[in-house]
């Protein structure tokens, strides 16, 4: 259970206590009775609130929540298609597809890892564009042994340079997929699979369960897959359609709480009309002597002495991430420096830095909202899109790296970073550098929700009355006079 259903059953359960205690429901509580039915009243009483309280927390300790919804891209998922395109003796011929409808998140390498369970005795007697991570128990086939025979398979995508000959459309790209504001040509994967033991009819075709989808890791939940009305095909001249024997979808949705339990990335703050650089909270993504966003804990300081054994150790292949020594224990950080003010425009630099010394970010990209980007200007060496998931509120930009230029992030170290800046036009009714109006929202890494500083820690203008200032004066003179008191007392 969640921090948020938490929250809802300790205030439902406080709600009830006090309804139970109000006059309104107790009068007989109030009456005189004698002292047995009195105590006998109380104790009915106390028991049908404790039992009330407790069928409250039972029931919401039993509605989980993924937290699937993303408020900037209330539509995005991963849809699943399943288009049977060939019956064959003792089963079907099917192209899967994989679409990523997702805005800005997308699969990185190692790639994505798609599981299910058969609903029969089916098996996989061959695949195109992707394999199956184990072959299983086929020891009862002779002669044509099956590709994989297990109930549960997982499957894989096929690396880059795969033989023409085992390749399909879309498919072989080590299971990284775009996400589709991005690109949406690479936001798409597809195997060929040939299952047997199965039905050969709409009828007796029964669809797989238990549909898993890693990318790599857990984050993702697949909904039943649901049969729909069958896929149309164009012809490559555009004159004739064919369709799908039988078509069936399966539908996932991501949740950055099922992927990790802490934050990935934080976010700092500085400006040219303060001093002040607001660095990131202090164990925003973990701490260095507990347990770190992670995963392991452990960190290294850049000037640790034969740094690069100790990132990779020889004749080991370490995946475990390591993060550099911070205060916030976070893999990225993302800088907001509002860098220049003109008569008319605005100027913020941005810079990204990677923290993380085993992990390279490829097709990386920023979701940040702000209410000035429907007043961008230009953007200097990052691509850019308008993201705007409800209509009239253009407050949302994506942006991300140019091809060949600076769309890798490189691991920790002299490399691992990417910066550009931000040219805002100002609109008199809405601009000011009052109050930390200067500075984002919220910024998404990744997808991920990045974390941000508490709004009183902003660097505020230098002649800004309004912010709230904290004097040692009070404290001092509460101390004085609660002394007082009590001497007066005494």
């Amino acid at each position: 259970m969640n921090s948020l259903q938490l929250s809802h059953c300790f205030h439902a359960d406080l709600e009830l206590n006090q309804r139970h205690r109000h006059p309104i429901f107790n009068t007989g509580l109030h009456q005189e009775m004698e002292p047995s039915s009195s105590l006998v009243t109380m104790s009915v009483t106390k028991i049908t609130t404790f039992t009330i309280s407790l069928l409250f927390l039972i029931s919401c300790s039993t509605f989980t929540s993924t937290e699937a919804y993303d408020a900037l891209d209330p539509n995005g998922n991963i849809t699943i298609k399943w288009d049977v395109i060939q019956w064959t003796a003792d089963g079907y011929v099917a192209v899967v597809t994989m679409y990523n409808f997702q805005q800005y998140r997308h699969i990185q390498s190692p790639g994505w890892t798609l599981g299910w369970t058969w609903a029969k005795k089916e098996v996989i007697w061959s695949m195109m564009g992707a394999q199956t991570t184990e072959q299983g128990d086929c020891s009862k086939f002779k002669g044509n042994v099956p590709h994989c025979c297990k109930k549960n398979p997982t499957v894989v995508d096929l690396l880059p340079g795969t033989p023409y000959n085992q390749q399909i459309a879309n498919c072989c790209k080590g299971g990284v997929i775009s996400s589709w504001a991005q690109d949406p040509a690479g936001a798409v994967s597809s195997f060929q699979v040939s299952v047997g033991a199965a039905g050969t009819t709409n009828k007796t075709v029964r669809v797989p369960k238990n549909i898993t989808l890693k990318a790599p890791g857990p984050g993702y939940t697949c909904g039943p897959a649901k049969i729909v009305r069958p896929t149309a095909f164009m012809s490559a001249d555009k004159r004739r359609v064919t369709q799908a024997l039988m078509t069936w979808n399966i539908t996932c949705t991501y949740s950055q709480f099922l992927a990790q339990k802490t934050p990935t990335c934080c976010v700092s703050l500085s400006s040219f009309y303060n001093d002040t650089i607001v660095s990131c909270p202090t164990c925003a993504c973990g701490c260095q002597n507990g347990t770190a966003g992670t995963g392991s804990g452990t960190c290294v300081h850049p000037d640790t002495p034969h740094l690069a054994s100790v990132i990779s150790p020889p004749g080991k292949s370490d995946n475990t991430p390591l993060v550099q020594c911070t205060s916030h224990m976070c893999p990225i950080r993302v800088h907001w420096h509002v860098k220049l003010n003109y008569k008319e425009y605005w100027r913020v630099k941005v810079t990204v830095t990677n923290f993380n010394y085993r992990m390279n970010y490829s097709l990386w990209n920023m979701v940040v909202q702000h209410p000035n980007f429907d007043n961008l200007t230009k953007i200097f060496s990052f691509q850019y899109k308008s993201l705007t998931p409800y209509e009239g509120l253009n407050d949302t930009a994506m942006l991300w790296g140019v091809k060949f230029y600076n769309d890798f992030l490189s691991q920790a170290g002299p490399l691992g970073n990417v910066q550009s800046e931000l040219l805002f036009r100002k609109d008199e009714s809405t601009f000011t550098f009052d109050k930390g109006w200067a500075f984002p929202r919220r910024i998404y890494f990744n997808g991920d929700n990045c974390v941000m500083p508490p709004p009183d820690a902003y660097p505020w203008l230098p002649n800004d009355s309004s912010r709230p200032v904290i004097s040692l004066l009070l404290p001092v003179m509460t101390l004085f006079l609660s002394m007082a008191f009590l001497f007066a007392h005494v």
